[in-house]
């Protein structure tokens, strides 16, 4: 698939890219009062990928996200999951929320974090069987976490915490994970853990978008980025939707020339 600018160039995304697509957004639109935070977003996610979300600070990006899954109320729009309603697709959604956006002073364990994910499973009684938690520490084991089980998840360090999200969202077992911001203040073996984790799920057919801030790894990363400031700005694989002109159409003044310089030269 090629690249797909906003100003109507490039190839279109058909009706059939729509209906397979994990994640399709049309025409979405949020306010925080007078002013909007996202304005008229068409976003189209590529099954079996890893999508980036990128742009500056105040862009939308993780609006965009929130008002995918419901969390904030749009204006306008309209959100397809496989081609299905959002609330007939909410099971194969897995979502890890901006770490700063939690309270990590509730008492709680790890383990009934994780245990969490599960609460399809669990069903209204919530009754906790071995098999349940063979499956939460198995995904605690998968992110590095699996003794600190039984630790308050208030005592873990800021990527500790981060990892033990994660772990969540893979009890879900999921087609379709989101994650706002997942490397965000967290320590290089955490962040090398967690992409690890979703390059996995990646080969294990899995849809993953992600609210990326670092544009150095984006190339190491993603197969697929989105650049969005307040409006969407382009869309694509990596290779040809991330580059200088993309970036300083999204960034402006805000990226320093040498940074977009050197990512050019990184791209070739």
């Amino acid at each position: 698939m090629t690249l797909e600018l906003a100003a109507d160039q490039g190839t279109r995304i058909t009706p059939q890219d729509v209906a397979h697509s994990p994640l399709a957004i049309r025409g979405l639109t949020v306010s925080y009062g007078q002013k909007p935070a996202v304005f008229s977003v068409d976003m189209t996610v590529q099954p079996g990928a890893m999508t980036a979300i990128i742009g500056p600070n105040g862009a939308g990006k993780s609006t965009l996200l929130k008002a995918a899954l419901g969390i904030v109320k749009p204006l306008s729009g309209q959100v397809t999951v496989y081609g299905k309603p959002l609330d007939d697709s909410r099971a194969r959604i897995a979502y890890v929320p901006q770490r700063a956006s939690v309270d990590w002073d509730f008492p709680t364990r790890v383990i009934d974090v994780v245990l969490m994910g599960l609460y399809r499973e669990l069903g209204l009684l919530g009754r906790v069987r071995a098999r349940h938690i063979a499956k939460a520490m198995d995904c605690l084991n998968r992110v590095g976490m699996h003794d600190f089980a039984d630790r308050q998840i208030g005592q873990l360090s800021g990527g500790q915490q981060q990892r033990v999200f994660l772990a969540r969202a893979l009890a879900q077992d999921a087609d379709l994970y989101l994650l706002d911001e997942p490397f965000a203040g967290v320590d290089a073996a955490t962040e090398k853990a967690i992409i690890a984790v979703l390059k996995s799920l990646k080969q294990a057919g899995k849809t993953v978008v992600v609210v990326h801030h670092d544009l150095a790894t984006v190339t190491d990363y993603f197969d697929h980025v989105f650049l969005i400031n307040t409006r969407k700005v382009a869309e694509g694989p990596v290779d040809e939707a991330f580059t200088a002109e993309t970036l300083q159409a999204t960034y402006g003044g805000r990226l320093a020339t040498a940074q977009i310089d050197q990512i050019s030269r990184a791209l070739g």
